[in-house]
């Protein structure tokens, strides 16, 4: 039980999407009121200046294999002055090379001025997410929802779109087509060329050059 306030006092705003019932259950075992709504950005608001996205290792994964993590943190940390993402399990859980999840989540705190926090399980996710609330609220920081669905421009897509190929993220992707203006300036650049852009090797170059001019095959999987 939460010591600093009275019971119901310590509010979170969760997202309505959020199935998690052990997490709900615990955080309102714990004498903190939840409201829910369907949230622009991340998964819990704990005061006007605080929201954490929170993500299990399989659904953190997931996120890094088709880049949605980024956009996700980058919403995240222009709409919330303390942005988190909360990573939940346990290291022997993770089925991806450890660099590749060390690099997104280096990527996540440097590029994109995120906090990671860890968690090993439910129970300790809600007792983190529990006495964050309590923190932020002692300051009389209420939960407020900020921020709105956006439709992407289509620099945003560009972005989205060239980010997907393996071993481009968003900032090289934007790197590209800041260098060739247009993705078919990307697709139609030699392999020379695009080592031009910083960070593009020769292999990786190769690469990107092979994916985006491979022809497709309903037989591969």
């Amino acid at each position: 039980m939460l010591q600093a306030f009275a019971l119901g006092e310590v509010k979170i705003i969760v997202d309505k999407r959020e199935r998690n019932l052990d997490i709900l259950e615990g955080l309102s075992g714990s004498g903190i009121l939840l409201n829910f709504a369907q949230l622009p950005v991340g998964d819990y608001i704990l005061s006007d200046r605080m929201c954490v996205e929170r993500k299990t290792v399989h659904d953190l994964e997931n996120s890094i294999i088709n880049t949605r993590l980024f956009d996700q943190v980058d919403r995240l940390n222009n709409t919330y002055k303390k942005p988190i993402l909360l990573i939940e399990g346990e290291e022997s859980e993770f089925t991806m090379n450890p660099n590749v999840v060390l690099g997104a989540i280096i990527s996540v705190y440097s590029d994109y001025n995120v906090q990671v926090i860890r968690s090993k399980d439910t129970a300790d996710t809600v007792s983190t997410l529990a006495r964050l609330a309590e923190r932020e609220q002692e300051e009389k920081r209420e939960p407020r929802m900020l921020g709105s669905k956006r439709a992407f421009s289509d620099s945003q897509w560009q972005i989205l779109i060239l980010s997907s190929i393996p071993g481009v993220g968003p900032k090289l992707a934007r790197a590209l087509i800041r260098h060739f203006r247009t993705i078919k300036g990307v697709i139609d650049a030699e392999p020379d060329k695009l080592t031009e852009v910083d960070k593009i090797g020769k292999k990786k170059a190769e690469k990107i050059y092979e994916i985006l001019n491979a022809k497709f095959s309903e037989e591969e999987r």
